[in-house]
């Protein structure tokens, strides 16, 4: 690299794919005002290039601040088999719309991603039909669990994901010595659900005479959660196994897993930072039901508290959409789950706006912190040799969300009519402008994520958080 910030390229190779000019530029080094040159996919000049470079393609981002792509490490597209609530293709279109390069897709599709074959149909299903970036979960189970230490390893997938709570068919494991033979196979960080199934069972009673959707939180409540949590906490240091813990909901889960950062993980919701019971049951209905389930006042502090304290590591979305006409069945048959990775970043940038944190540290939690932990080769910074991902924002934009922005299959958004400050104009993936001016430009042009190999090596019971 010399001195202005460029690698050592011929004046013959000063000419770029793309160049981003003018924008604030969130580094490794805080805020600054440089360009981006892009060459192949990659980064390969940062700083003043004025003159020195030309381009293809330019893009103008005077006023705006040009952060690391943001990876969603929890989707559900539900392809294959439940697509008429959602697709890769518009799954990832609206990834991209929201300012999202990567994602992370869970394995509860029909059929459920079980083996090689399962993620190979996902892998095929979404080569040259996704916008962004992608990687695919593995179902840790009984009829998979001696396999997952290979299974993990293959390429495109994202890991292993345990339903402890809230699944069906062969995904449902809550049985302890499963779950023991899960963690011992395998090296990878193990994403969990953790809901515990029998009590869940034991209170559904709770959910079917009253038929309020104001009991989901009463009927899945706190004790459900904690104690699902501490049991795979207590099962994973018997054999030193890493985990990340989805979706943290409750006070009493954050003071427990802050004496446990060694090893585990953790990843906390916008609309659990965002949506608060009882209102937005009463306001939304089923709508706003979704597992584990949003809570009160009281959890939602203790949330943001560990955002501040550094106990959450990620923002995953958990965009896990249904029909309008499956969520205005009768509660408790309305299914849990709401879109979300197209709002993720547009909500967290109004909460930098709110001042409730830094834009620093929402791009630890959106970018760098989920490619730290999964160990995802070439992302989660703006540095020389890194992808070329790019989430292009103006932090002063005002804008409505609305159910016509939404481009999932659902067609619709808990926020919808929720006006935010902050906004993603220009999404780049790979080099690849894919949304430019808040329109979705060129073709699809997602990639399989690559995972450092040494990643999967590491010896067990070494915490990368």
């Amino acid at each position: 690299m010399n001195a202005t910030g460029n690698l050592s390229l011929p004046p013959s190779r000063r000419h770029a794919d793309l160049l981003v000019r003018g924008g604030t530029v969130v580094t490794p080094n805080g805020a600054e005002r440089i360009d981006v040159a892009c060459v192949d996919g990659r980064i390969v000049a940062l700083g003043d290039l004025g003159g020195a470079w030309s381009a293809d393609t330019t893009l103008n981002a005077a006023g705006l601040h040009v952060l690391p792509g943001v990876i969603d490490s929890q989707v559900h597209f539900r392809e294959p088999g439940l697509m008429h609530k959602e697709n890769l293709e518009a799954g990832t279109r609206g990834a991209v719309l929201g300012g999202v390069t990567t994602v992370f897709e869970m394995p509860n599709t029909r059929p459920l991603t079980l083996d090689a074959a399962d993620l190979q149909a996902k892998l095929d299903a979404a080569s040259e039909r996704a916008w962004c970036d992608y990687a695919f979960y593995m179902g840790g189970s009984a009829v998979n669990a001696e396999r997952l230490a290979a299974l993990e390893n293959l390429p495109g997938c994202a890991g292993v994901k345990v339903f402890m709570g809230s699944s069906f068919g062969d995904l449902l494991v809550d049985d302890d010595e499963v779950l023991r033979r899960i963690l011992r196979h395998g090296r990878r960080r193990l994403a969990v659900h953790a809901e515990d199934e029998g009590r869940l069972r034991e209170r559904k009673a709770i959910a079917e005479d009253g038929a309020d959707v104001r009991r989901h939180p009463v009927w899945r409540d706190v004790e459900s959660a904690l104690t699902a949590t501490q049991r795979i906490v207590r099962l994973a240091a018997e054999s030193g196994r890493r985990l990340h813990i989805l979706h943290v909901s409750s006070a009493e889960e954050i003071a427990y897993l802050a004496g446990h950062k060694r090893r585990v993980t953790v990843e906390v919701t916008p609309h659990h930072l965002t949506l608060q019971a009882p209102e937005c049951y009463e306001r939304l209905g089923s709508l706003a039901q979704m597992n584990p389930p949003v809570r009160e006042q009281r959890h939602q502090d203790a949330l943001w508290q560990a955002v501040r304290d550094g106990v959450i590591d990620v923002i995953g979305s958990d965009h896990a959409p249904h029909t309008l006409q499956e969520k205005a069945k009768p509660y408790p048959h309305s299914p849990s789950g709401m879109t979300g990775v197209q709002t993720l970043l547009p909500l967290m940038l109004d909460h930098v706006h709110s001042g409730r944190l830094s834009l620093q540290r929402l791009v630890d939690l959106a970018s760098a912190g989920p490619a730290r932990i999964f160990g995802i080769e070439g992302k989660g910074r703006i540095a020389l040799g890194y992808d070329a991902d790019l989430s292009i924002v103006d932090l002063r934009a005002r804008r409505a969300i609305r159910n016509g922005w939404i481009a999932s299959v659902s067609g619709w958004t808990p926020y919808d009519g929720l006006t935010v400050t902050g906004w993603p104009i220009h999404t780049v993936v790979r080099g690849h402008c894919v949304v430019r001016d808040e329109t979705l430009a060129g073709q699809p042009s997602g990639a399989a994520v690559r995972f450092l190999e040494s990643w999967s090596k590491k010896a067990t019971g070494e915490s990368d958080a």
